[in-house]
C-alpha cells in the first residue's frame, strides 16, 4: 500500500528557538530553512527591527591582495545599508538576502548569504550584488518592506479597521506606554499577585491604567470599557514587549551620543536575590559636548565568573551593539580582570595592545584604609568590638527604643540648658550605622554615629548587663563596657575618625562620574601629604580631642608623663611612659602603615602612562605642558595614531599651546575634564583635532566602578524577594530604564509605538 502513498517529507525543524537568544554575527546564523516554519516570519522581523550587523568601531584587520594591502572600508556600511560584517571571520553579508532568498532560487550566488565576501580590492561587487529591479536582491528588500508594513499584511487584509477603531487602538496602546514608562522610571513591579476579575489589587501595571482613565470619562471609556476582549493591550506579553521597546531606544540613543569614538570599560559582577551571578557592563565615553559620560548598558548572567566566560559574555554584549574590543579602552579593577596570565585583561590584551588596565581607585582606598589598618592588633580589636556593639545594641526591638528614647531625652535637656542650638535640619534623630567593606564611607559614618550616641550605647549596655537575655548575653555587655571606658578606646576612636576624615573626602571625590584620572591622581598625592603631615605633627591634637571627649563622658584619662600600664596584664612591665605607647606605638605605627600602603596600592600612578598623561594639565596656565611627553603618550597608542599623524600632531602642538595660553578662557581651567567641555565650546576640538583625541583618551581612563556599584543598588530595586523570578532579559531592560533615567526621559513615545509595531504582526494598525 506504501507505494501508492506519496512519503511525507521530513520537517525542517520540530523545535521553535528563543527569539532573544538569535545569533548575533553573521557567520553564525542557520539558514532560514532550518528555523519552524511558524517561526521565520518572527525571525526575519526580529532581525529587522534589530538591523544589520554592522560594527563601526570594530578594527578591521588587513589582508594582502595582490600586492597591496586591502581591507573592508567603514563607510561602505553608510553607502550600502544593506550590508553587514563578520568580525569573526572578517567576511561581509547582505541581511535581506539571507532572510528572504529561497535555497531553490538558481540566480544569484552564495557569496553574501552565506559564504561571505571578503575580496575588499573589488567594491564593484557589492554592486553587482544590488542587481537590476528585478533582482534577488530588490526583491528581497521589496519582501523587509512588506514584512514590517503592518497594513500589508494578510491580517490587516482580513480586519478591516474604520479611523475610529484606529483612533481608539492608538489611544489605548498610548495609554500603555504612559504606564509602563511611570513604573520603569521608578523601578516598580508590574503584575500583581491575582489579575482576575474579581481581584481588588490587580497589580501597578492594571491599576495605573485604570487611574488613567479615572481622570478621563472618554479614556476610561475607550480603554476599559469598550476596548475588544483580545486587544486590550494589557497583557503580560504585551507589557514585556513595551518594557522591551524602552531598553532599546535608551540604547539606541546611549550609541548615539558614544558614536564611533573610544570608550572604557567598567564592568564587575555581583548575584542578584535569586542567587544568580550577574555582570553589570558600563561604558565611559566623552560625548559631543566635551562632557565625560558613564552610561549602563546591560546587565548580562554569566554562568561562572572566570575569565573566559566573562570574555565570550562581553563578546556576544559588544557585537549586539556593534561594538569592538580592538576599540581603545581602559579597564576598570574587575576581580577576574586583574590576572596577569589568565585574566581577562590577558585576554583583552592579546587582541588590543592599547588597552590599559587600571584597577578602581575608591575599592584601592577602602583596602588602605580599612584592611591594612586591621594589621594592627589594636586597631583590629577596636573594629571587631565595634561590629560587636552594633549587633548587641540593634539585636532587638527594645534596645533600639532605648537607644532613641535615651538620646532624645539627652537633646532635650540640652536644648533646656542651652547647651546646643536648634534650628532646621539640626538636632535629628540618629541611629548607631552597621559597618560593611563593600559600603566604602560606611565606617566613618559607624564612629560618628557612636561618638554621637556615646552616653546612649552606654546606657543601653548597662540595661542589657543588668537584665540580658542570659549569661552570655549578659558577659558581653560586661566587656564592652569595660572597654568602651578606658582612655586607650577614646583614642583609637579619634585616631580613625581623624585618618577616615582625611581620607572621605578623596574617597567622595573618585566615585563622581566626571572624575579624571589626572585629578584623582593629584587627590591622592595631596591625601597622602596630609597623612604625612598628620604623622609628623598630628598627635597632640588628636590627644587633646580625646580629653575633650574623656571630660564630657566622665573617662578616666591618662598622664601621659606616666608609666604606661597594660589593663590585659598589669603585672608586667613595659618600662616606658604613655606617651611613649601612644605616640609611637600606636599614632606612628598606623599612620605609617597607611602612608606605605598608599604607595603600594597606588603604585601605578606613577606610571609612563600618567606621567605623560599629565602633559595635558591646564593648571597654572598650562605650567605642565611637554611636548615631548604627549609624543610619547601617542606612541603608546598606536592603533589611534600612525606614523603620519603623530608628524601632524608635533606641529600641532606647538599651535594649540599658543593658542590656549593666549586665550583669556582658558586662563583658569582647573582640569582636563574642564579643558575637553571648553575646547567643544570654543570649537578648538576642530581646530586641534588630535590633541583633542589624547584628551579623550586620556579622560576616557576609568577612575572608579561606583557607577557600576549603583547599578548592583538598583538591581536590588528591581529584582526583590516578591520579584524574584524575572527573566534575565526583562531584568535587563527594567534596568536600562531605571538606570539610564536621563536617557529614558528622551524616549518618545512615537518611537516606542513604531517600534512595538515593528515586533510582530499586531492585532490593531496605526
Amino acid at each position: 500500500m506504501e507505494k501508492y502513498l506519496k512519503r511525507k517529507a521530513p520537517s525542517t525543524s520540530n523545535n521553535t528557538v528563543d527569539i532573544n537568544d538569535l545569533p548575533w554575527d553573521p557567520s553564525e546564523r542557520p539558514k532560514m530553512i532550518t528555523y519552524h516554519p511558524n517561526q521565520r516570519d518572527e525571525i526575519r522581523r526580529k532581525y529587522l527591527v534589530r538591523g544589520p550587523c554592522q560594527p563601526r568601531s570594530h578594527e578591521f584587520p588587513t589582508k594582502m591582495i595582490g600586492t597591496k594591502p586591502r581591507r573592508f572600508v567603514v563607510s561602505w556600511f553608510d553607502e550600502y545599508q544593506w550590508l553587514e560584517y563578520s568580525v569573526k571571520v572578517d567576511k561581509a553579508y547582505c541581511l535581506p538576502c539571507y532572510l528572504f532568498r529561497e535555497q531553490k532560487e538558481k540566480r544569484g550566488t552564495d557569496a553574501f548569504v552565506t559564504d561571505g565576501f571578503n575580496s575588499w580590492s573589488k567594491k564593484d561587487r557589492l554592486k553587482l550584488h544590488e542587481g537590476e529591479v528585478n533582482s534577488i536582491h530588490h526583491m528581497s528588500l521589496k519582501k523587509c518592506e512588506d514584512l514590517l508594513n503592518q497594513n500589508q499584511s494578510i491580517g490587516a487584509a482580513l480586519h478591516k479597521q474604520t479611523e475610529l477603531m484606529k483612533t481608539e487602538y492608538r489611544m489605548r496602546l498610548n495609554a500603555s506606554v504612559e504606564v509602563c514608562r511611570y513604573l520603569l522610571e521608578n523601578a516598580l513591579p508590574f503584575r500583581g499577585n491575582d489579575e482576575s476579575e474579581s481581584s481588588l489589587y490587580k497589580g501597578l501595571f492594571l491599576g495605573t491604567l485604570k487611574l488613567i482613565g479615572r481622570t478621563n470619562g472618554d479614556i476610561e471609556k475607550v480603554i476599559l470599557q469598550n476596548a475588544p476582549k483580545n486587544n486590550q493591550l494589557t497583557s503580560p506579553k504585551i507589557q514585556k514587549d513595551l518594557v522591551t521597546c524602552f531598553a532599546e531606544e535608551v540604547l539606541k540613543f546611549i550609541m548615539g551620543e558614544l558614536g564611533n569614538d573610544v570608550f572604557a570599560l567598567l564592568v564587575d559582577e555581583s548575584s542578584d536575590v535569586s542567587r544568580k551571578e550577574q555582570m553589570a557592563v558600563v561604558l565611559r565615553f566623552v560625548d559631543k559636548y566635551g562632557i565625560v559620560q558613564e552610561r549602563f548598558i546591560g546587565v548580562v548572567h554569566v554562568m561562572d565568573t572566570s575569565a573566559l566566560s566573562l570574555k565570550v559574555a562581553l563578546e556576544d554584549l559588544f557585537a549586539k551593539h556593534g561594538l569592538s574590543f580592538t576599540k581603545r579602552q581602559g579597564y576598570d579593577g574587575a576581580s577576574n580582570m586583574s590576572g596577569k596570565f589568565n585574566g581577562l585583561k590577558a585576554l583583552i590584551l592579546s587582541e588590543n595592545k592599547s588597552a590599559f588596565y587600571v584597577h578602581c581607585f575608591a575599592h584601592q582606598l577602602q583596602l588602605v584604609v580599612v584592611a591594612v589598618a586591621k594589621k594592627h592588633d589594636g586597631v583590629r580589636d577596636f573594629f571587631d568590638l565595634l561590629a560587636l556593639v552594633v549587633t548587641v545594641v540593634n539585636s532587638s526591638c527594645k534596645r533600639k527604643d532605648m537607644l532613641r528614647e535615651s538620646h532624645k531625652d539627652r537633646i532635650q535637656e540640652q536644648i533646656g540648658n542651652d547647651e546646643i542650638e536648634t534650628g532646621k535640619g539640626l538636632n535629628q534623630e540618629i541611629s548607631l550605622v552597621r559597618a560593611g567593606d563593600t559600603r566604602w564611607n560606611s565606617h566613618i559614618r559607624t564612629i560618628m554615629s557612636l561618638i554621637a550616641l556615646f552616653q546612649d550605647v552606654i546606657n543601653v549596655l548597662e540595661y542589657v548587663e543588668d537584665d540580658g537575655d542570659n549569661g552570655a548575653t549578659r558577659l558581653q555587655a560586661s566587656g564592652l563596657l569595660s572597654y568602651f571606658k578606658t582612655f586607650e578606646f577614646v583614642f583609637y576612636m579619634h585616631l580613625i575618625l581623624t585618618i577616615l576624615g582625611l581620607t572621605n573626602s578623596l574617597s567622595q571625590a573618585i566615585q563622581r562620574k566626571d572624575q579624571d584620572i589626572l585629578e584623582a591622581v593629584d587627590l591622592i598625592r595631596t591625601t597622602k601629604a596630609q597623612l604625612q603631615i598628620l604623622r609628623d605633627n598630628g598627635f597632640d591634637g588628636v590627644l587633646e580631642k580625646c580629653y575633650s571627649f574623656c571630660d564630657k563622658h566622665n573617662v578616666v584619662k591618662l598622664d601621659m608623663a606616666e608609666g604606661y600600664v597594660n589593663t590585659r596584664n598589669p603585672r608586667k612591665r613595659m618600662n616606658i611612659s604613655n606617651k611613649h605607647y601612644y605616640n609611637y606605638d600606636i599614632f606612628n605605627t598606623v599612620l605609617d602603615m597607611q602612608i606605605r600602603e598608599f604607595g603600594d596600592r597606588f603604585c601605578e600612578i606613577s606610571t609612563d602612562l600618567l606621567q605623560n598623561m599629565a602633559a595635558l594639565n591646564p593648571r597654572n596656565s598650562f605650567s605642565h605642558f611637554n611636548k615631548s611627553s604627549l609624543l610619547k603618550l601617542s606612541r603608546m597608542y598606536p592603533c589611534d595614531f600612525d606614523d603620519k599623524e603623530r608628524m601632524v600632531l608635533e606641529h600641532q602642538l606647538d599651535i594649540y599651546h599658543h593658542s590656549v595660553c593666549n586665550d583669556v578662557r582658558f586662563a583658569n581651567v582647573n582640569g582636563i575634564t574642564e579643558l575637553a567641555r571648553l575646547m567643544v565650546e570654543t570649537g578648538k576640538h576642530i581646530s586641534h583635532p588630535l590633541v583633542y583625541r589624547l584628551l579623550k583618551l586620556t579622560l576616557v581612563l576609568p577612575v572608579a566602578t561606583a557607577t557600576v556599584e549603583r547599578c548592583f543598588s538598583t538591581m536590588k530595586l528591581v529584582k526583590t524577594d516578591l520579584r524574584n523570578r524575572i527573566a534575565d532579559d526583562f531584568l535587563n531592560s527594567a534596568l536600562i530604564c531605571a538606570i539610564e533615567k536621563e536617557a529614558h526621559q528622551n524616549v518618545k513615545n512615537e518611537d516606542v509605538i513604531d517600534r512595538f509595531q515593528k515586533m510582530k504582526t499586531r492585532r490593531g494598525q496605526i
